[in-house]
C-alpha cells in the first residue's frame, strides 16, 4: 500500500505507476452532442495597440469567415460573433470521446475615442480573425507663450 495520497481522497496503488490522473474521471458531463450544449467556449482574443491602430486577433479554429460577424454597435463597440455547428450524429457511429465544443459566441469591446469605426477592417486566416481599427491622429494642443513682462 502506498503512503503517497492522491489529489481528491483514496490512495494511489503504485507511486511509480505510468497511470495519467484523471481530475475528472468521476465527474458526470451532459453529452456534448445533446442539443442543450451550446456552451462554446468564448473565443480568445489578443488585442494590441500600435502608433497607427489597434489591433485584434481571435483564435476561431475550424470556423470559416461565413460563420463570423464583425460589427462596429452605437459606434463605439465591436462586437464579434459566431456559432460553431454541432456535427451530425451517425446512429451507426460509436463516440469515444466528444471534446470539441459547439455553440454559440460573442464578445464585445468598447474602444476608444481615437478609433476611426469607418475604416475597420476585418481579415480571417488559417482560424484567427484579424481586425484592424485604425486611429485618428491625436491633435496637439496649440501652445501660444506669452511674454512676461515686468
Amino acid at each position: 500500500m502506498s503512503l503517497i495520497p492522491s489529489f481528491f481522497g483514496g490512495r494511489r496503488s503504485d507511486p511509480f505507476s505510468l497511470e495519467v490522473w484523471d481530475p475528472f474521471r468521476d465527474f458526470q458531463f451532459p453529452s456534448a452532442l445533446s442539443s442543450e450544449n451550446s456552451a462554446f467556449v468564448n473565443a480568445r482574443v489578443d488585442w494590441r495597440e500600435t502608433p497607427e491602430a489597434h489591433v485584434l486577433k481571435a483564435d476561431l479554429p475550424g470556423l470559416k469567415k461565413e460563420e463570423v460577424k464583425v460589427e462596429i454597435e452605437d459606434n463605439s463597440v465591436l462586437q464579434i460573433s459566431g456559432e460553431r455547428n454541432v456535427e451530425k450524429e451517425d446512429k451507426n457511429d460509436t463516440w469515444h470521446r466528444v471534446e470539441r465544443s459547439s455553440g454559440k459566441f460573442m464578445r464585445r469591446f468598447r474602444l476608444p475615442e481615437n478609433a476611426k469605426m469607418d475604416e475597420v477592417k476585418a481579415s480571417m486566416e488559417n482560424g484567427v480573425l484579424t481586425v484592424t481599427v485604425p486611429k485618428a491622429e491625436v491633435k496637439k494642443p496649440d501652445v501660444k507663450p506669452i511674454q512676461i513682462t515686468g
